[in-house]
């Protein structure tokens, strides 16, 4: 009977501590890449009771939650995030809740942890947006020249041509055309100023008699000077002997325009996102595109055994930790952008488990209850004799 108040005492303890696993669940339920766990009984030798012979972490993922910011992300499949503190340690997480800090490094929301990215020799390096912030402005070489010069028409202009100098500067110019056919049939002159009237460059265009651009009249070059920089631009008319640019067709009227081919200014990024295989991706402006770090991810040979830190840190965990490489790839998921993965709670489960738990705690008292009047008894029956 004494034993049997000890095991039911056991069973009392068990559901209890069972019960605090449960309830560390359900607050959790809302945690971003929070794992549930499970606590297993086991029977103390000789009937002896019961005991907590540990718990399990649940591996199964959790829901996906749009988030619309770019540097969330999350998995979808096997691997975690890599994270590193300030004095070098690693820590793994599913909870991409990332941003970047002010000095432009990405960081876990939460722990201010950097995240890692994995280079093409196996490094982890810091993500920074450092080398990304702007694209170097570039200078314009060329503009193309298209459409038709009429030969009964005099002149021809076109204003507001602009280009780029190196420091990425704009620079606007005028090119005029001028019927050449008192000197040369079928000729025009050309002649190219800037913003304030001076000429910076002419040349002459000659056409067959068919309309298509003679041989060696395809092109004018010019060169310029921007700060005490020389630059050359090229004003492409189009391929001699076709039709493709400019032609001087009879019955059509002046067509020609011209359009600048190249050049930019300096440009900030306008938007960032991951893709599917952890990329960065930065756009500047409409058209320009460019690749940043890759994502490092980590793999685990049993991810039941490892412990969580702080609901959605695993730490102290290189010595089980399986690889590193990147999402696609040797068995890893893909990146998903702009998604968090939150919690795997499954609320019919821990209810089911409160039930369970709270049946086995009153049964575990009931014992308790019977074992101590039947113990109240032979006391009295020893009394009474």
């Amino acid at each position: 009977m004494f034993q049997a108040l000890f095991n039911s005492l056991s069973g009392l303890f068990g559901f209890s501590r069972s019960l605090d696993t449960v309830s560390n669940n359900i607050a959790n339920m809302n945690t971003p890449g929070f794992r549930g766990r499970d606590s297993f009984f086991e029977n103390v030798g000789r009937q002896h009771g019961t005991r907590i012979a540990g718990e399990g972490l649940r591996t199964s993922p959790g829901d996906m939650r749009q988030t619309g910011n770019p540097t969330d992300v999350a998995m979808d499949g096997t691997g975690f995030f890599v994270l590193r503190d300030g004095s070098g340690q690693l820590h793994y997480t599913r909870a991409g809740q990332f941003m970047f800090d002010d000095d432009g490094f990405l960081i876990d929301s939460v722990s201010r942890f950097q995240v890692m990215a994995l280079d093409t020799a196996g490094n982890l390096l810091p993500i920074s947006l450092e080398a990304y912030r702007t694209l170097p402005a570039e200078p314009s070489t060329r503009i193309n020249f298209s459409g038709n010069l009429s030969p009964a028409e005099s002149t021809h202009k076109i204003e507001g041509l602009t280009i780029y100098d190196a420091t990425g500067k704009s620079h606007a110019f005028k090119v005029s055309f001028t019927n050449n056919k008192d000197v040369t049939p079928n000729s025009f002159l050309v002649k190219v100023t800037d913003e304030n009237g001076a000429e910076v460059g002419s040349g002459e265009l000659r056409f067959s008699v068919s309309g298509a651009l003679e041989a060696g009249y395809g092109s004018i070059p010019l060169s310029l000077q921007f700060g005490g920089v020389s630059q050359s631009v090229e004003l492409s008319f189009g391929t001699p002997g076709t039709f493709q640019g400019t032609t001087s067709l009879a019955g059509l009227s002046n067509t020609v325009a011209g359009t600048v081919a190249d050049g930019r200014s300096v440009l900030g990024i306008t938007e960032i996102s991951f893709d599917e295989k952890g990329v960065l991706r930065f756009s500047y402006g409409s058209r320009e595109k460019r690749e940043g770090q890759r994502l490092a991810l980590a793999s685990f040979a049993s991810e039941s055994t490892l412990d969580l830190n702080g609901g959605r840190l695993i730490s102290n965990a290189d010595a089980q930790r399986k690889s590193l490489g990147h999402a696609m790839s040797a068995g890893l998921g893909k990146v998903m952008g702009g998604t968090l993965e939150m919690s795997n709670i499954d609320l019919t489960q821990e209810f089911a488990d409160m039930l369970i738990i709270q049946r086995g705690y009153q049964a575990s008292s009931r014992v308790m209850t019977v074992s101590n009047e039947m113990i109240e008894q032979l006391y009295n029956s020893t009394r009474g004799g």
